[in-house]
């Protein structure tokens, strides 16, 4: 017999800027392999299992939701928001206090905006 193969409810994108960047996926790569494979494990989560909510999974309200990604030494977040089947992985960040940043939220709010007023 053949093993059943679970399909993603989301497929996952990374928010490609006007000049065709994608910060996200430039951040992780600037992560450490270890680092990279727990946070690529979250996402899958929130990929297959969505909707999802805490720990994994924060909504942030506006549309975001976060995904809390417990690294070593440190913690690192996702900013994302769901869109059509979606995942849209808008912002990386590793967190410094126990409070999402206020100017991490504001660049992931301005890039749903861009990507609202670019549809």
């Amino acid at each position: 017999m053949s093993e059943e193969k679970r399909e993603p409810i989301l497929n996952v994108n990374f928010y490609m800027s006007d000049s065709g960047k994608e910060p996200v996926r430039d951040w992780l790569k600037s992560l450490s392999n270890e680092d990279k494979k727990v946070i690529g494990e979250d996402i899958k989560t929130a990929q297959f299992g969505w909707p999802i909510g805490m720990p994994l999974i924060r909504p942030l309200g506006k549309g975001l939701y976060e995904v809390r990604s417990t690294l070593r030494n440190r913690i690192a977040r996702v900013i994302f928001t769901v869109e059509n089947k979606r995942m849209i992985l808008l912002h990386g960040f590793i967190k410094k206090d126990q409070k999402t940043p206020k100017m991490d939220l504001d660049l992931a709010l301005k890039r749903f905006s861009n990507l609202k007023s670019g549809d």
